[in-house]
Protein backbone atom coordinates (compact mmCIF):
# COMPACT_ATOMS: atom_id res chain seq x y z
CA UNK A 1 0.00 0.00 0.00
CA UNK A 2 2.74 2.56 1.14
CA UNK A 3 2.46 6.17 0.17
CA UNK A 4 -1.26 5.60 -1.59
CA UNK A 5 -3.25 5.09 1.44
CA UNK A 6 -6.47 7.24 1.44
CA UNK A 7 -8.36 7.77 4.78
CA UNK A 8 -12.39 7.43 5.57
CA UNK A 9 -13.06 10.54 7.92
CA UNK A 10 -16.73 9.31 9.80
CA UNK A 11 -18.90 10.39 12.48
CA UNK A 12 -22.06 9.76 14.17
CA UNK A 13 -24.30 12.53 14.39
CA UNK A 14 -27.61 11.88 16.77
CA UNK A 15 -30.93 12.48 16.10
CA UNK A 16 -31.29 13.52 19.83
CA UNK A 17 -28.29 15.69 20.29
CA UNK A 18 -30.62 18.88 18.22
CA UNK A 19 -32.72 19.13 21.93
CA UNK A 20 -30.64 20.03 24.76
CA UNK A 21 -26.86 19.64 23.58
CA UNK A 22 -28.40 22.24 20.93
CA UNK A 23 -26.15 19.85 18.29
CA UNK A 24 -28.34 20.67 14.59
CA UNK A 25 -26.54 19.66 11.35
CA UNK A 26 -25.31 23.45 10.42
CA UNK A 27 -22.99 22.50 13.22
CA UNK A 28 -21.18 19.74 11.27
CA UNK A 29 -18.23 19.69 9.87
CA UNK A 30 -19.19 18.55 6.80
CA UNK A 31 -15.73 19.81 4.11
CA UNK A 32 -13.93 17.32 7.05
CA UNK A 33 -16.07 14.49 6.77
CA UNK A 34 -16.34 11.22 4.45
CA UNK A 35 -19.25 9.26 6.13
CA UNK A 36 -21.96 10.36 8.74
CA UNK A 37 -23.56 7.81 10.62
CA UNK A 38 -27.14 9.36 11.24
CA UNK A 39 -27.86 7.56 14.39
CA UNK A 40 -30.35 5.76 15.66
CA UNK A 41 -33.18 3.62 13.82
CA UNK A 42 -35.14 0.83 15.27
CA UNK A 43 -36.61 -2.03 13.71
CA UNK A 44 -40.10 -3.77 14.87
CA UNK A 45 -40.21 -7.12 15.85
CA UNK A 46 -41.06 -8.34 12.07
CA UNK A 47 -37.87 -6.51 10.63
CA UNK A 48 -39.11 -3.62 9.48
CA UNK A 49 -36.75 -0.60 10.00
CA UNK A 50 -38.21 2.43 11.48
CA UNK A 51 -37.02 6.05 12.41
CA UNK A 52 -37.32 7.04 15.66
CA UNK A 53 -38.31 10.50 16.10
CA UNK A 54 -39.66 11.84 13.14
CA UNK A 55 -39.86 15.88 14.59
CA UNK A 56 -35.96 15.62 14.54
CA UNK A 57 -36.01 13.46 11.39
CA UNK A 58 -37.90 14.75 8.80
CA UNK A 59 -40.36 17.36 10.33
CA UNK A 60 -38.79 20.13 12.36
CA UNK A 61 -38.69 23.30 10.09
CA UNK A 62 -35.36 25.19 9.93
CA UNK A 63 -34.36 28.26 8.92
CA UNK A 64 -35.49 28.96 4.77
CA UNK A 65 -37.70 26.18 5.18
CA UNK A 66 -40.91 26.64 3.46
CA UNK A 67 -44.11 26.28 5.19
CA UNK A 68 -46.23 26.66 2.07
CA UNK A 69 -44.48 24.03 -0.17
CA UNK A 70 -46.81 21.95 -2.35
CA UNK A 71 -47.32 17.86 -1.56
CA UNK A 72 -45.54 15.57 0.67
CA UNK A 73 -41.68 17.09 1.74
CA UNK A 74 -38.82 16.51 3.78
CA UNK A 75 -37.66 18.56 6.31
CA UNK A 76 -35.82 17.83 9.57
CA UNK A 77 -32.49 17.07 9.76
CA UNK A 78 -32.25 14.83 6.74
CA UNK A 79 -33.62 17.73 4.63
CA UNK A 80 -30.45 19.23 6.02
CA UNK A 81 -28.22 16.69 5.46
CA UNK A 82 -28.97 16.17 2.11
CA UNK A 83 -28.60 19.99 1.35
CA UNK A 84 -25.07 19.69 2.83
CA UNK A 85 -24.79 16.50 0.62
CA UNK A 86 -25.13 19.16 -2.54
CA UNK A 87 -22.46 21.01 -1.43
CA UNK A 88 -19.93 18.42 -0.25
CA UNK A 89 -20.16 15.74 -2.86
CA UNK A 90 -17.75 14.04 -0.69
CA UNK A 91 -19.71 13.34 2.20
CA UNK A 92 -21.62 10.24 2.32
CA UNK A 93 -25.02 10.22 4.75
CA UNK A 94 -25.88 6.46 6.03
CA UNK A 95 -28.67 5.34 8.30
CA UNK A 96 -27.27 3.89 11.49
CA UNK A 97 -29.98 0.97 12.52
CA UNK A 98 -29.44 -0.36 16.47
CA UNK A 99 -27.43 1.30 19.36
CA UNK A 100 -26.78 -0.27 22.97
CA UNK A 101 -29.79 0.89 23.93
CA UNK A 102 -32.04 -0.95 21.17
CA UNK A 103 -29.50 -3.62 20.38
CA UNK A 104 -28.42 -4.58 23.53
CA UNK A 105 -31.21 -3.55 26.33
CA UNK A 106 -33.74 -4.60 23.94
CA UNK A 107 -32.17 -6.98 21.65
CA UNK A 108 -34.25 -5.77 18.80
CA UNK A 109 -32.29 -8.02 16.03
CA UNK A 110 -32.49 -10.80 17.47
CA UNK A 111 -35.32 -11.88 16.04
CA UNK A 112 -35.43 -10.66 12.69
CA UNK A 113 -31.46 -11.62 12.18
CA UNK A 114 -32.44 -15.21 12.82
CA UNK A 115 -35.02 -15.56 10.71
CA UNK A 116 -34.74 -15.75 6.63
CA UNK A 117 -38.46 -13.52 6.49
CA UNK A 118 -37.27 -11.29 9.38
CA UNK A 119 -33.92 -10.23 7.54
CA UNK A 120 -35.54 -10.00 4.18
CA UNK A 121 -38.34 -7.64 5.43
CA UNK A 122 -35.38 -5.90 7.65
CA UNK A 123 -32.89 -5.22 4.01
CA UNK A 124 -36.22 -4.57 2.01
CA UNK A 125 -36.97 -1.73 4.91
CA UNK A 126 -33.39 -0.55 4.25
CA UNK A 127 -33.79 0.06 0.54
CA UNK A 128 -37.18 1.88 1.09
CA UNK A 129 -35.48 4.50 3.81
CA UNK A 130 -32.94 4.97 1.46
CA UNK A 131 -35.11 5.88 -1.67
CA UNK A 132 -37.14 7.87 0.77
CA UNK A 133 -34.55 9.86 2.42
CA UNK A 134 -31.66 10.33 0.31
CA UNK A 135 -29.19 7.84 2.09
CA UNK A 136 -25.80 6.53 0.79
CA UNK A 137 -25.95 3.60 2.35
CA UNK A 138 -26.47 1.83 5.84
CA UNK A 139 -24.39 1.43 9.25
CA UNK A 140 -25.61 -1.29 11.50
CA UNK A 141 -24.60 -1.34 15.18
CA UNK A 142 -25.40 -4.43 16.95
CA UNK A 143 -24.28 -4.67 20.87
CA UNK A 144 -23.73 -7.75 20.13
CA UNK A 145 -24.24 -11.23 18.78
CA UNK A 146 -23.77 -13.18 21.87
CA UNK A 147 -22.72 -16.42 20.50
CA UNK A 148 -20.82 -17.29 17.22
CA UNK A 149 -25.02 -18.54 15.49
CA UNK A 150 -25.38 -14.81 16.15
CA UNK A 151 -22.56 -13.71 14.46
CA UNK A 152 -23.73 -16.02 11.34
CA UNK A 153 -27.01 -14.66 11.65
CA UNK A 154 -25.05 -10.74 11.32
CA UNK A 155 -23.42 -11.70 8.66
CA UNK A 156 -26.85 -13.46 6.74
CA UNK A 157 -28.69 -9.64 7.31
CA UNK A 158 -25.51 -7.95 6.00
CA UNK A 159 -25.78 -10.30 2.80
CA UNK A 160 -29.51 -9.30 2.39
CA UNK A 161 -28.97 -5.76 2.79
CA UNK A 162 -26.08 -5.33 0.57
CA UNK A 163 -27.94 -7.57 -2.00
CA UNK A 164 -31.22 -5.75 -1.87
CA UNK A 165 -29.38 -2.03 -2.16
CA UNK A 166 -27.40 -3.94 -5.42
CA UNK A 167 -30.96 -4.53 -6.42
CA UNK A 168 -32.17 -0.88 -6.43
CA UNK A 169 -28.87 0.14 -7.49
CA UNK A 170 -29.39 -1.80 -10.83
CA UNK A 171 -32.24 0.32 -11.32
CA UNK A 172 -30.88 3.10 -12.26
CA UNK A 173 -28.32 1.32 -14.81
CA UNK A 174 -31.35 1.16 -17.20
CA UNK A 175 -33.93 4.26 -16.25
CA UNK A 176 -33.56 7.40 -17.96
CA UNK A 177 -33.32 10.68 -15.50
CA UNK A 178 -32.25 13.15 -17.68
CA UNK A 179 -35.36 15.32 -16.85
CA UNK A 180 -33.87 15.20 -12.93
CA UNK A 181 -31.57 18.17 -12.15
CA UNK A 182 -29.19 16.34 -10.20
CA UNK A 183 -28.62 13.71 -13.39
CA UNK A 184 -25.78 15.14 -14.96
CA UNK A 185 -23.63 14.35 -11.73
CA UNK A 186 -25.07 10.79 -12.14
CA UNK A 187 -25.18 10.30 -16.05
CA UNK A 188 -24.65 6.76 -17.07
CA UNK A 189 -23.79 5.33 -13.26
CA UNK A 190 -25.74 3.28 -10.91
CA UNK A 191 -25.26 3.72 -6.69
CA UNK A 192 -23.09 1.39 -5.03
CA UNK A 193 -24.78 1.83 -1.60
CA UNK A 194 -22.54 1.65 1.10
CA UNK A 195 -22.76 -0.96 4.23
CA UNK A 196 -20.50 -0.59 7.40
CA UNK A 197 -20.99 -2.09 10.88
CA UNK A 198 -20.06 -0.81 14.26
CA UNK A 199 -17.48 -3.89 15.79
CA UNK A 200 -16.75 -4.43 19.36
CA UNK A 201 -12.88 -4.28 20.43
CA UNK A 202 -13.16 -6.90 23.23
CA UNK A 203 -12.34 -10.07 22.50
CA UNK A 204 -15.28 -12.08 24.51
CA UNK A 205 -17.48 -10.44 22.00
CA UNK A 206 -15.71 -9.77 18.91
CA UNK A 207 -15.08 -14.26 19.24
CA UNK A 208 -18.75 -14.61 18.18
CA UNK A 209 -17.42 -12.98 14.89
CA UNK A 210 -17.01 -14.46 11.32
CA UNK A 211 -14.68 -11.70 10.83
CA UNK A 212 -12.87 -12.17 7.77
CA UNK A 213 -16.18 -12.96 6.05
CA UNK A 214 -17.80 -9.88 7.62
CA UNK A 215 -14.52 -7.85 5.97
CA UNK A 216 -15.38 -9.31 2.85
CA UNK A 217 -19.07 -8.52 2.81
CA UNK A 218 -18.57 -4.99 4.24
CA UNK A 219 -17.20 -1.33 2.87
CA UNK A 220 -16.18 -0.65 6.30
CA UNK A 221 -16.10 -1.46 9.87
CA UNK A 222 -15.92 1.09 12.99
CA UNK A 223 -13.87 -0.47 15.68
CA UNK A 224 -15.32 1.26 18.55
CA UNK A 225 -12.30 2.14 20.04
CA UNK A 226 -13.77 3.63 23.49
CA UNK A 227 -15.38 2.47 26.34
CA UNK A 228 -12.60 0.46 27.71
CA UNK A 229 -12.91 1.00 31.51
CA UNK A 230 -15.61 3.17 33.14
CA UNK A 231 -17.79 2.78 35.81
CA UNK A 232 -18.51 -1.15 35.73
CA UNK A 233 -14.73 -1.75 37.08
CA UNK A 234 -13.13 -1.69 40.36
CA UNK A 235 -10.21 0.11 39.68
CA UNK A 236 -9.37 3.63 37.45
CA UNK A 237 -8.70 2.86 33.60
CA UNK A 238 -7.92 4.41 30.81
CA UNK A 239 -10.80 4.14 27.49
CA UNK A 240 -9.70 4.71 24.56
CA UNK A 241 -5.63 3.81 24.84
CA UNK A 242 -3.70 2.43 21.99
CA UNK A 243 -1.80 0.22 24.00
CA UNK A 244 -1.97 -2.29 26.29
CA UNK A 245 0.18 -1.01 30.06
CA UNK A 246 2.92 -3.46 30.84
CA UNK A 247 4.04 -2.09 33.97
CA UNK A 248 0.34 -1.60 34.82
CA UNK A 249 -2.42 -4.63 33.72
CA UNK A 250 -5.62 -3.21 35.20
CA UNK A 251 -4.73 0.17 33.84
CA UNK A 252 -5.38 -1.18 30.29
CA UNK A 253 -8.22 -3.64 30.24
CA UNK A 254 -8.47 -3.69 26.14
CA UNK A 255 -6.29 -1.59 23.86
CA UNK A 256 -6.88 -0.48 20.73
CA UNK A 257 -3.46 -2.48 19.35
CA UNK A 258 -4.81 -5.57 20.61
CA UNK A 259 -8.24 -5.53 18.79
CA UNK A 260 -6.52 -4.03 15.36
CA UNK A 261 -4.17 -7.17 15.18
CA UNK A 262 -6.93 -9.87 16.33
CA UNK A 263 -9.22 -8.60 13.37
CA UNK A 264 -6.36 -8.28 10.70
CA UNK A 265 -5.26 -11.56 12.18
CA UNK A 266 -8.48 -13.08 11.76
CA UNK A 267 -8.15 -11.72 8.14
CA UNK A 268 -9.77 -8.41 8.10
CA UNK A 269 -7.94 -6.21 5.50
CA UNK A 270 -6.43 -3.34 7.41
CA UNK A 271 -8.07 -0.58 5.07
CA UNK A 272 -11.43 -2.32 5.83
CA UNK A 273 -10.68 -1.33 9.22
CA UNK A 274 -11.39 2.72 10.78
CA UNK A 275 -10.41 3.31 14.16
CA UNK A 276 -13.12 4.99 16.14
CA UNK A 277 -12.22 7.58 18.71
CA UNK A 278 -14.10 9.25 21.83
CA UNK A 279 -15.46 13.00 21.20
CA UNK A 280 -15.98 12.78 25.49
CA UNK A 281 -14.14 11.76 28.55
CA UNK A 282 -15.03 8.89 30.94
CA UNK A 283 -14.58 9.97 35.12
CA UNK A 284 -13.48 8.29 37.98
CA UNK A 285 -13.83 9.90 41.68
CA UNK A 286 -12.04 9.61 44.96
CA UNK A 287 -9.25 8.09 43.12
CA UNK A 288 -5.51 8.35 43.06
CA UNK A 289 -4.67 7.21 39.83
CA UNK A 290 -4.93 4.73 37.09
CA UNK A 291 -4.86 0.97 38.51
CA UNK A 292 -6.44 2.17 41.97
CA UNK A 293 -9.99 1.88 43.34
CA UNK A 294 -12.33 4.51 42.50
CA UNK A 295 -15.72 5.87 44.42
CA UNK A 296 -18.21 6.58 41.73
CA UNK A 297 -17.70 8.69 38.39
CA UNK A 298 -19.59 12.18 39.93
CA UNK A 299 -21.49 14.50 37.15
CA UNK A 300 -21.30 14.52 33.60
CA UNK A 301 -22.55 16.46 30.44
CA UNK A 302 -25.37 14.64 29.74
CA UNK A 303 -24.95 11.53 31.98
CA UNK A 304 -23.08 11.25 35.20
CA UNK A 305 -19.72 10.06 34.90
CA UNK A 306 -19.59 11.32 30.80
CA UNK A 307 -18.18 14.82 30.06
CA UNK A 308 -17.84 16.03 26.43
CA UNK A 309 -14.46 16.80 25.17
CA UNK A 310 -15.34 20.04 24.21
CA UNK A 311 -15.42 21.05 28.36
CA UNK A 312 -12.25 19.54 28.91
CA UNK A 313 -10.13 19.65 30.74
CA UNK A 314 -12.00 20.99 33.56
CA UNK A 315 -10.63 24.08 35.80
CA UNK A 316 -8.09 22.76 38.55
CA UNK A 317 -7.17 19.66 36.43
CA UNK A 318 -3.64 19.18 34.33
CA UNK A 319 -3.49 16.78 31.11
CA UNK A 320 -1.00 14.44 30.76
CA UNK A 321 -0.14 12.24 28.37
CA UNK A 322 0.95 8.58 29.18
CA UNK A 323 3.60 7.04 26.43
CA UNK A 324 3.85 3.79 27.45
CA UNK A 325 0.03 3.00 26.87
CA UNK A 326 -0.73 5.51 24.45
CA UNK A 327 -3.12 7.84 26.11
CA UNK A 328 -4.26 10.78 27.61
CA UNK A 329 -6.29 12.05 30.81
CA UNK A 330 -6.57 15.09 33.11
CA UNK A 331 -6.17 14.21 36.61
CA UNK A 332 -7.30 17.15 39.72
CA UNK A 333 -5.19 16.01 43.12
CA UNK A 334 -7.70 18.57 45.00
CA UNK A 335 -10.66 16.90 43.70
CA UNK A 336 -9.08 13.09 43.20
CA UNK A 337 -10.92 13.17 40.16
CA UNK A 338 -9.38 11.19 37.13
CA UNK A 339 -10.42 11.80 33.55
CA UNK A 340 -9.95 9.28 30.47
CA UNK A 341 -9.86 11.26 27.20
CA UNK A 342 -8.13 12.24 24.09
CA UNK A 343 -6.19 15.63 23.80
CA UNK A 344 -5.75 16.92 20.56
CA UNK A 345 -2.09 15.37 21.03
CA UNK A 346 -3.22 12.31 21.48
CA UNK A 347 -5.67 12.49 18.30
CA UNK A 348 -2.63 13.36 16.02
CA UNK A 349 -1.10 9.85 17.79
CA UNK A 350 -3.66 8.15 16.72
CA UNK A 351 -3.71 9.64 13.34
CA UNK A 352 -0.01 8.58 12.86
CA UNK A 353 -1.09 5.34 14.24
CA UNK A 354 -3.88 5.07 11.57
CA UNK A 355 -1.13 5.50 8.84
CA UNK A 356 1.46 3.55 10.35
CA UNK A 357 -1.15 0.57 10.39
CA UNK A 358 -2.55 1.63 7.06
CA UNK A 359 -6.25 1.56 8.78
CA UNK A 360 -8.97 2.75 6.66
CA UNK A 361 -9.67 6.31 8.58
CA UNK A 362 -10.82 6.82 11.71
CA UNK A 363 -14.61 7.48 13.07
CA UNK A 364 -15.88 9.11 16.01
CA UNK A 365 -18.89 9.06 18.62
CA UNK A 366 -20.23 11.43 18.86
CA UNK A 367 -20.36 14.83 16.48
CA UNK A 368 -21.76 16.77 19.75
CA UNK A 369 -18.87 16.35 21.95
CA UNK A 370 -15.95 18.03 19.34
CA UNK A 371 -14.84 21.51 20.15
CA UNK A 372 -15.51 24.05 17.31
CA UNK A 373 -12.37 26.17 16.79
CA UNK A 374 -9.84 24.40 14.35
CA UNK A 375 -7.05 24.13 16.55
CA UNK A 376 -9.06 22.28 19.38
CA UNK A 377 -11.11 20.33 17.35
CA UNK A 378 -10.49 16.67 17.47
CA UNK A 379 -11.28 15.72 14.08
CA UNK A 380 -10.03 18.66 12.29
CA UNK A 381 -6.63 17.70 14.34
CA UNK A 382 -6.58 13.84 13.14
CA UNK A 383 -7.81 14.98 9.16
CA UNK A 384 -4.87 17.63 9.33
CA UNK A 385 -2.49 14.53 10.25
CA UNK A 386 -3.89 11.94 7.57
CA UNK A 387 -3.31 14.32 5.08
CA UNK A 388 -6.44 15.42 4.77
CA UNK A 389 -6.87 19.06 5.18
CA UNK A 390 -6.67 20.14 1.63
CA UNK A 391 -8.65 16.66 0.91
CA UNK A 392 -5.29 14.72 -0.83
CA UNK A 393 -5.64 11.63 1.18
CA UNK A 394 -8.92 11.53 2.22
CA UNK A 395 -10.66 9.44 0.31
CA UNK A 396 -12.69 10.28 -3.24
CA UNK A 397 -15.80 9.14 -3.72
CA UNK A 398 -18.82 11.51 -4.59
CA UNK A 399 -22.11 10.30 -2.75
CA UNK A 400 -25.49 9.81 -4.68
CA UNK A 401 -28.10 12.70 -5.33
CA UNK A 402 -30.71 10.87 -7.38
CA UNK A 403 -33.61 9.69 -5.74
CA UNK A 404 -36.97 9.94 -7.85
CA UNK A 405 -38.57 7.06 -5.96
CA UNK A 406 -38.77 9.03 -3.15
CA UNK A 407 -42.10 9.73 -1.46
CA UNK A 408 -41.20 13.90 -0.38
CA UNK A 409 -41.82 15.57 -3.67
CA UNK A 410 -38.62 18.08 -2.71
CA UNK A 411 -36.34 15.47 -2.47
CA UNK A 412 -37.29 13.15 -5.70
CA UNK A 413 -37.14 16.76 -7.68
CA UNK A 414 -33.41 17.09 -5.80
CA UNK A 415 -34.22 20.25 -4.04
CA UNK A 416 -34.79 22.67 -6.79
CA UNK A 417 -36.15 25.96 -4.56
CA UNK A 418 -33.08 25.36 -1.62
CA UNK A 419 -29.45 26.14 -1.75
Amino acid sequence: MGGGDDYRSVAYFTNWGIYGRQYTPEKIPASKLTHILYAFADNRDDGTVVLTDPWSDTDKHYDGDSWNDVGKNLYGSLKQLNLAKKRNRNLKVMLSIGGWTYTNTAKHFDGPASTPEGRKRFADSCVQLIKDLGFDGIDLDWEYPQNPEQGEQLLLLIHAIRSAMDGYAETFASGDYSHHPSHHHHRGQKPHFELSIAAPAGKSNHQNLPLERLGQALDFINVMGYDYAGAWDSVAGHQANLYPSRSCPSCTPFSCQAVIDDYTAAGVAPHKLVLGMPLYGRTFTNTTGFGQPFQGVGEGSWEQGIWDYKVLPKPGATEHLDEETGASYSYDPNTQTLISYDTVEMARRKAAYIKEKHLGGAMWWELNGDREDEEGSLIANVVRELGGHDSHRIKKKDNWLLYPDSCYENLKSGFPNDS
